[in-house]
């Protein structure tokens, strides 16, 4: 039967989210119009009793209610081994920090690969878990994101990466 993919659905302050597990690890977390960012069966078997689900969930809980700042739960990431070296980079990159996507390509020795990290970042399977959100342009805008852009400035404010103008976001 090959490697079924599981799935869970999950309340957040930012949405609902998908999560998505193999025997390996956590394959994905989904944002509601997410189609095609990550490519999985079209078949995904619902699941409450997945142990990697149930702590990729309570770790994600938990990170919303500011008792988690970075995450542990195993991953099943596929990729090519850019976009892999790309998305765990993101791993390093600290809680209430933002990176350039230059410090993250000049991280991966790999200073001229600026576009190409933009777009392995692109298609970080597991948002949040691995904080794409915490990468900016140059000039500091704030750039792609599957979760949108409003989502993004979210979470960077949540985290106090950015100052927040608008008072208390609710979570």
């Amino acid at each position: 039967m090959g490697n079924p993919h599981l799935c869970q659905e999950l309340s957040t302050p930012i949405g609902n989210l998908t999560l998505v597990s193999t025997r390996v690890g956590l394959r994905a977390v989904l944002w509601p119009d997410d189609t095609d960012r990550v490519a999985l069966p079209h078949q995904l078997i619902a699941s409450t009793t997945d142990p990697i689900l149930a702590k990729a969930a309570t770790q994600l809980e938990q990170y919303f209610a500011k008792e988690r700042t970075d995450f542990d739960v195993p991953l099943d990431l596929q990729g090519t081994d850019f976009q892999q070296e790309a998305w765990k980079a993101l791993a390093r990159i600290p809680y209430g920090e933002t990176w350039t996507y230059k410090q993250q390509a000049e991280l991966l020795g790999r200073p001229k690969a600026v576009r190409a990290i933009g777009a392995a970042n692109g298609k970080n399977p597991v948002s949040i878990v691995l904080p794409c959100h915490r990468v900016i342009g140059t000039n500091g805008s704030l750039t792609g994101f599957a979760g949108g852009l409003d989502t993004k400035k979210q979470l960077l404010l949540f985290e106090g990466a950015l100052s927040n103008e608008n008072g208390n976001l609710g979570f």
